[in-house]
């Protein structure tokens, strides 16, 4: 080959490279604005006007940091929500948070969960969602876990109950880049009949995701 013609060829491939470096540019770009999610594995949370607006109200009551409930772990990047419910027939919200915090003292097991959902809609947030509950088993270091209360042994949950878990979780949707296809059950984790009614009742698992689905929609 001449002189000339390798002089051509290293322009060319130069060319090349610097057409596919733009091409590999605008891609990161755009998957950092339309899915930022995929460019990391730690940590994160989305902020925007429209996020905050979603936010349902929230009675902030975090434990106390300790072995048994709230042991100040950080989470990897969260991946998925997993919905629970207390097995606490009539239980309030607080009252279960107040279980989880007296756990510290009692040493009696491990237990928590990042939100409790109340039998009359309220959310009582008990963890930081950057950091472990102890709800979801090998899903702990990357889920949010919503504990719903429920009013007798069936496990349905009142219709409080049910909006207010499709408002958090919609926006707990927005704010790790998730959708509804993400939420899952404990018994997804575990094979453990929990949620009760969304074990036994496969149409209503189903109904509340789109129920959640719809409601991102409707955020956006």
């Amino acid at each position: 080959m001449s002189p000339a013609a390798k002089k051509r060829r290293i322009q060319r491939n130069i060319r090349i490279g610097v057409a596919v470096l733009a091409v590999l540019t605008v891609i990161a770009g755009a998957i950092r604005i339309m899915k930022p999610s995929w460019l990391t594995d730690d940590y994160f949370e989305l902020d925007s006007d429209a996020i905050d607006a979603c936010r349902p109200e929230i009675d902030v009551e975090l434990l106390t940091v300790n072995p048994y409930s709230r042991p100040g772990t950080e989470t990897k990047k969260i991946r998925g929500l997993v919905i629970h419910y207390t097995a606490n027939p009539g239980a309030s919200a607080m009252g279960n948070r107040n279980y989880f915090e007296g756990l510290k003292d009692s040493h009696a097991t491990e237990a928590s969960s990042n939100f409790i959902v109340g039998l009359e809609g309220e959310i009582v947030q008990c963890v930081p969602t950057w950091e472990v509950a102890y709800a979801s088993n090998n899903r702990n270091i990357d889920t949010v876990s919503i504990e719903c209360c429920h009013p007798d042994e069936s496990g349905k949950f009142k219709k409080e109950t049910y909006r207010s878990m499709v408002y958090l979780s919609a926006w707990l949707c927005m704010k790790f880049d998730l959708d509804e296809d993400d939420i899952i059950r404990h018994y997804d984790v575990t094979g453990k009949n929990c949620p009760k009614y969304f074990v036994e009742d496969e149409k209503a698992w189903e109904q509340f995701r789109k129920d959640v689905g719809e409601a991102l929609k409707k955020a956006k």
